[in-house]
């Protein structure tokens, strides 16, 4: 582990700016640590683990409500960890607890043994990798927060997208419990050691300014560029935004937004192996839907330049809604593949614009404490979607209920987010 002096120092000597090393550790972690926990990797295991076990779909469902409860309990502590230390010892142990609990799976004898591994490995997925990640992007840019927080989306779309599909590859070449332990090995060996020795918390710790603008850069008017910015910032404490009408427009839609997320990917495969699908092709939804995510932060990124973020906030609605309904009637393989690809460009947009808009909304400085208390709304959601659809199905044996309602609230979500207006310092 580099010391606060050693890291100020290299941080003075490399040719580039030492932000770019904070979001490509960040990167790692969003292609190893953090796709390892996700239910798009859930659901490739849903089959082979129910069938293997015996258990129903609602009660493996469970496992990703009760680690997203888990998550909602210790979301605040992580939040304001972050704000004054910084992410480092988050993500180095949140990455290795995924690690060990993801490599613990294979040996399971029991439900309760799968519960005492995967909740924790969940917990740390939903709360202190996603908080550890995006705010310490968030506190090293303003300017350039767009680009990089795009960069960081990408990475994990696509993590979200190729981890599922070797995920399967292991399981139908040898079997699921050598396809966990796999993974598992694969996320220690990368996404620990990084954290430890390079992460920090602000470019003001180590003697940077953020975006890495000179302190000799001076504008038209003779004014110093970096010193404009930090008065252009709006920085909120959590007491203020908690007085503010977007905080609750923005996290009402997180919350159904991610509930339609969690509850339609982690049955996607489960919803399709029914249908008239190849064999082959089964787990595809679940790699196109991730990877689709690429394509919209992509997308979004270059939108958001033009368009509020509030109102891209809304089209992602209206797309999870047609997506939604979309999967319901798809019986084939274009079709399911389409709406499986439309999800995952609204889902990209979901992850990629809300960071942003919590980021430019309320600022750096209380962003880790702001974000503790409404991460929780939205895992709140994720934990609720594959409850509702996999005890609909365990009554009815069908999806249909449970993704049209999560195309109904996504819609409705949708609308109301597009009040969602920029708050003031007075706040």
């Amino acid at each position: 582990m580099l010391l606060k002096s050693e890291k100020a120092n290299l941080a003075q000597k490399i040719p580039f700016y030492y932000g770019w090393i904070v979001v490509t550790i960040c990167c790692g972690i969003a292609l190893c640590s953090r796709p390892l926990m996700s239910v798009a990797v859930l659901s490739i295991f849903m089959v082979p683990m129910t069938e293997h076990f015996g258990w129903s779909r609602g009660f493996f469902s469970a496992a990703v409500s009760l680690g997203g409860i888990a998550a909602v309990v210790i979301s605040p502590f992580v939040g304001r960890i972050i704000d004054k230390y910084g992410a480092r010892f988050i993500l180095s142990v949140g990455s290795g607890i995924v690690a060990c609990c993801a490599m613990g799976i294979p040996f399971i004898t029991s439900p309760w043994a799968f519960y005492g591994l995967y909740v924790p490995g969940r917990a740390v997925f939903a709360s202190p990798l996603e908080l550890g990640t995006s705010t310490s992007v968030s506190n090293w840019f303003i300017q350039k927060r767009a680009r990089a927080m795009s960069i960081l989306s990408i990475c994990q779309g696509i993590g979200l997208g190729t981890m599922p599909f070797v995920a399967y590859l292991l399981i139908i070449t040898w079997s699921w419990q050598t396809s966990w332990l796999t993974l598992g090995l694969y996320t220690l060996a990368i996404g620990v050691v990084p954290s430890i020795l390079f992460m920090g918390r602000r470019p003001e710790d180590v003697g940077l300014n953020v975006d890495g603008i000179k302190p000799t850069t001076i504008n038209n008017d003779g004014s110093d560029v970096e010193e404009n910015i930090a008065k252009q910032e709006i920085n909120l404490t959590l007491r203020q935004a908690l007085r503010t009408r977007s905080f609750y427009l923005l996290s009402l839609f997180a919350a159904v937004g991610f509930m339609a997320q969690a509850g339609i990917s982690l049955h996607l495969v489960a919803h399709f192996s029914v249908r008239d699908f190849p064999v082959i092709l089964i787990a595809f939804p679940a790699s196109v839907f991730a990877l689709s995510q690429v394509c919209g932060t992509i997308i979004w990124s270059n939108l958001v330049k033009r368009i509020p973020v509030r109102l891209l906030l809304g089209i992602c609605g209206l797309l999870i809604a047609i997506a939604s309904v979309g999967i319901i009637f798809s019986n084939k393989p274009f079709g399911g593949l389409f709406n499986s690809f439309l999800l995952g460009v609204s889902v990209g947009g979901l992850h990629y614009l809300l960071r942003l808009a919590w980021a430019n909304y309320y600022g750096r400085i209380h962003l880790g404490s702001i974000r503790g208390i409404t991460l929780p709304i939205q895992i709140t959601g994720q934990a609720m979607g594959p409850l509702l659809s996999g005890f609909t199905y365990d009554v009815t044996g069908s999806y249909t209920i449970p993704f049209a309602l999560f195309g109904i609230f996504a819609l409705i979500g949708g609308m109301l987010v597009c009040l969602a207006t920029p708050p003031k310092e007075s706040s």
